[in-house]
């Protein structure tokens, strides 16, 4: 049974499974979905929309809370967050045969100043706003997403106002060690980034892989500003694991 709260799509053929970003969740891959032809698996992650939260996060915990959701063998599709326990999961660590994986908008660098203020975030408790539309406003900005709908999951009404659905903590998650990951994987990787994400250029990717795909007018969430402008991912993917 699902620890987390995932949607489904399709009954026929190979399992594609997508992994928002921090701050998101699985609603970011509605344009997506439509492009793969075989079945979809699209979860909540630990600590966001409608999934539980744990008690510390790690990007290891959170490829573990995923497994649970599949069985393979899968092809992944991750944004930022996401790609990298899409990279995880690719090790074989976790049960979950990946045939193929791709990161999009991963960061690669990370500064003393970065992790200083994630730190801070994780340790301030969630906030209240006066209205959802000022709650939404806020997700969407943490998510870095250009808009958010008023029935997402993405904010929680409580007794005194609306907050984010994301645990704040989260944000603890920490630098992932990419290197190592990309040495451990067992399965085809590709790195790909909107041509003007701040949070990917595509220099900083090329020290990791020499071919990453850059998508030409797009931001950090690519899969949001274009689904289309993915079709070569997906087609990429699914040659991986049929």
């Amino acid at each position: 049974m699902d620890n987390l709260y995932v949607t489904r799509g399709g009954t026929d053929g190979p399992t594609l499974l997508l992994l928002h970003g921090l701050g998101a969740t699985a609603e970011v891959w509605e344009g997506v979905t439509p492009l793969w032809p075989g079945r979809w698996v699209a979860p909540d992650l630990p600590g966001h929309g409608h999934s539980p939260a744990l008690a510390g996060y790690s990007f290891g915990g959170l490829a573990a809370e995923v497994a649970g959701s599949v069985d393979g063998p899968v092809a992944v599709l991750g944004h930022s967050l996401g790609g990298v326990v899409g990279l995880a999961l690719a090790s074989g660590w976790f049960g979950v045969p990946v045939a193929a994986v791709c990161g999009i908008g991963i960061k690669v660098s990370w500064t003393s100043e970065d992790l200083a203020k994630a730190a801070q975030l994780a340790a301030k408790p969630s906030r209240l706003f006066a209205s959802p539309e000022e709650a939404l406003d806020r997700a969407a900005k943490v998510a870095g997403l250009p808009s958010a709908s008023i029935d997402s999951r993405l904010v929680v009404e409580e007794e005194d106002g609306w907050r984010l659905s994301l645990d704040p903590r989260a944000f603890a998650v920490g630098r992932p060690d990419l290197p190592g990951l990309l040495g451990a994987a067992r399965a085809r990787v590709r790195l790909a980034a909107g041509e003007t994400d701040p949070m990917s250029p595509a220099d900083h990717l090329r020290t990791l892989v020499p071919d990453p795909v850059i998508l030409p007018g797009l931001g950090h969430s690519a899969h949001v500003e274009d689904p289309e402008a993915l079709r070569p991912l997906i087609e990429e993917l699914l040659s991986a694991v049929t």
